[in-house]
């Protein structure tokens, strides 16, 4: 019974993640299919560092719900085209703490919500929202900053054609203990091939 009721659980987490995550994508074209391929890329990430359980569900729901915030960015901002002004910028970067507190009204989203609101800081602490360095950033953070980096760089955008995986993976590793976590760029090297990035 207890089995079954954790299942049932899980099933309406993850239908409530798929209501969410399609809703952003309904707001944001440039969305469509990101979340998904950053949290595909998240928990192969996660699991090759040996992450289990129930902590790398939490990862890679998070993953899903990385950008959620995006829905309280105005559309005119987010599908600018153009080089954004610092008024933009500022309210581009208002995006974490906005999914985190949409994620955080939930008891059972408390620890997604906390990974969702630090996926931008960088290692080096020159991050946002809180300006947060190493391991004071939450592991899952750490991954999906890697993980969402990879997809944003190697699919077109409006301002600038996709990398290749070769020059996705040489800019990754130029900021391996800048930007990213070197624990975590260790692992793509050995990983990245099989996500079929061109």
């Amino acid at each position: 019974m207890i089995i079954l009721k954790r299942f049932l659980d899980k099933n309406r987490l993850h239908d409530v993640i798929e209501c969410l995550t399609t809703a952003l994508d309904a707001k944001d074209p440039y969305t469509s299919g990101h979340s998904s391929r950053v949290a595909d890329m998240t928990f192969d990430i996660a699991k090759h560092m040996g992450i289990k359980g129930s902590k790398l569900e939490t990862i890679h729901l998070a993953a899903h719900l990385h950008d959620i915030g995006k829905i309280g960015i105005s559309e005119s901002v987010l599908n600018k085209v153009g080089k954004l002004s610092p008024e933009e910028w500022a309210e581009i970067k208002k995006h974490p703490e906005i999914g985190y507190n949409i994620l955080s009204k939930s008891p059972y989203m408390k620890e997604i919500a906390k990974i969702v609101l630090h996926h931008h800081e960088r290692w080096d602490g020159k991050g946002y929202p809180y300006g947060l360095r190493q391991t004071e950033i939450p592991l899952g953070s750490r991954i999906i900053t890697v993980a969402d980096s990879i997809d944003a760089m190697t699919f077109n955008r409006p301002y600038r054609p996709a990398m290749s995986w070769k020059e996705c993976k040489k800019d990754i590793i130029s900021n391996c203990g800048i930007q990213f976590d070197p624990e975590v760029v260790n692992v793509i090297d050995s990983i990245g091939d099989k996500w079929n990035i061109s």
